[in-house]
């Protein structure tokens, strides 16, 4: 087995005991990606000059502390929403193409502080607004189990990156299932933590009150490792709690007897691809049979969730991105005063979807609409919680599919925005809920595309979350099986 196919902690083992260097690995992460990624396509911008200088600072401290620090000289991906300082950010639209950051966002400075090494910028749906990763300004990302479907979205070069062994792990970000739809389509872990639990300062923001970072990961140790380094509390982000943080991997001992897993009824719906629901199934039947006590939920308010996400997100949307301009960085279009550079800008520096979630959260904030939209909508997402807040009251964590159907083929639903939409049914309530959610790889459908399970853990119990993920990884093969590029 090459460097490139193992986990982070199987990787930390061997550079503790310094039988492979810091350097070594991330040339094989390079030339892994040199050879794949012409058919993959994950990254719009690598760090080969900046990831083996900072290789070789791993090792003098791997040669100096004897430093055991588990992401020490661990080569890790981020998708391009997050701030870097000296290394391109685009947030893959045209607007802020070859905006390169004076400073690091807080995830990326506890990854450098815990000794990582960042290979480069993956690509993902322009302002992370999509569900494919075909919206991005810089060309597509395709699934490394099959280059003719999608990898998922928004954080699809991510996924398909980690899934494609071209990075050791990733970063992502959530909003409304940009990490767990598109780690379920590729058959990766991906973890969005609860609301507040990891900064969003240095992450370009797309709405506010939803976005979440969290890791893409090969395996759950991985995940709870990486979750480990980048959770706590920032003052430099207002949203940002308080709460003590928890050593993660050290709950992953594969013993789950008497957890209770909640069962929602409305996410098991007619129209769900039938391969993906026999394998959900057979997922719970798995937990039962390790002990875990199955306890039907109901969350009544689930039809709603997609309509109340798309008038919030798309409204803060409206309210973040009017800061591109083109007057203080990125993209300026030559006009002849101020307000045709502003218009001209905007025209041609936004995609069509970015664009189109601009104008519908314009009108909904609009003076005569506000209320009937935006505030109508803030109120079901409180019961939407609500739901949740009373299902928890009989489980301690539940049990979903990630997503209703496998990969769909590129250029499948870029006609039909409203299907597109509809791919993240089973992951924009947990957003809008605030709470933490995991995928993880629970079998194959019949042409060979992953199935991913979701678990649903209560506010800051990210712990239970991955305990029983764990559990079921424990169990079963899925997380080993690798794509053949």
């Amino acid at each position: 087995m090459s460097l490139h196919d193992l986990t982070i902690h199987e990787l930390g083992a061997r550079l503790k005991k310094r039988e492979i260097s810091s350097v070594e690995l991330t040339e094989a992460v390079f030339a892994r990606i040199a050879a794949t990624e012409e058919r993959v396509g994950s990254y719009v911008t690598l760090s080969h000059d900046g990831a083996l200088e900072e290789a070789r600072r791993a090792d003098a401290r791997l040669k100096a502390e004897g430093d055991s620090a588990p992401l020490l000289g661990i080569p890790i991906a981020l998708k391009d929403i997050f701030i870097t300082k000296g290394i391109r950010t685009t947030c893959c639209s045209k607007i802020l193409d070859n905006f390169v950051p004076p400073y690091d966002g807080t995830a990326v400075a506890k990854l450098k502080a815990a000794g990582a090494v960042i290979v480069g910028k993956t690509n993902m749906d322009e302002f992370a607004m999509g569900s494919s990763t075909e919206n991005s300004a810089f060309g597509l990302t395709r699934n490394p189990w099959n280059v003719l479907r999608v990898p998922g979205g928004s954080s699809g070069g991510s996924a398909a990156a980690v899934a494609a062994d071209q990075c050791i792990a990733a970063l992502g970000t959530d909003t409304g299932g940009s990490i767990r739809q598109p780690a379920a389509c590729c058959g990766v872990v991906g973890l969005k933590p609860t609301y507040g639990r990891v900064s969003r300062f240095g992450v370009i923001a797309f709405a506010s009150s939803l976005d979440q970072v969290g890791p893409m990961t090969k395996d759950t140790i991985d995940c709870a490792l990486l979750l480990e380094a980048i959770a706590g509390h920032d003052p430099a982000d207002s949203t940002s709690v308080p709460t003590a943080t928890q050593p993660y991997s050290s709950f992953l001992n594969g013993d789950i007897k008497g957890v209770k897993v909640g069962l929602p009824k409305e996410y098991f719906i007619a129209g769900m691809q039938p391969e993906v629901e026999t394998s959900v199934t057979a997922a719970v039947r798995k937990l039962a049979e390790l002990g875990a006590e199955l306890v039907e939920v109901s969350l009544p308010r689930t039809e709603y969730a997609v309509a109340v996400y798309y008038i919030i997100a798309t409204a803060e949307a409206s309210s973040n991105l009017a800061r591109y301009d083109g007057m203080k960085y990125g993209y300026r279009a030559p006009a002849k005063d101020l307000i045709e550079t502003y218009l001209k800008t905007r025209h041609e520096g936004f995609g069509p979807e970015v664009k189109r979630r601009i104008m519908l959260g314009t009108y909904a904030l609009s003076a005569g609409y506000y209320d009937a939209y935006y505030l109508k909508a803030q109120k079901v997402r409180a019961l939407i919680k609500r739901d949740f807040d009373r299902a928890f009251e009989s489980c301690d964590v539940i049990v979903t599919p990630t997503t209703p159907t496998t990969a769909f083929k590129i250029g499948e639903k870029t006609d039909d925005p409203l299907q597109m939409y509809l791919s993240d049914i089973f992951t924009i309530s947990v957003n809008l809920a605030g709470l933490p959610g995991l995928s993880l790889p629970c079998g194959f459908d019949n042409a060979g595309m992953p199935i991913g399970l979701q678990i649903i853990g209560k506010h800051f119990d990210e712990a239970a979350m991955l305990k029983v993920a764990n559990a079921y990884e424990q169990a079963t093969e899925w997380h080993k099986k690798k794509p053949k590029l």
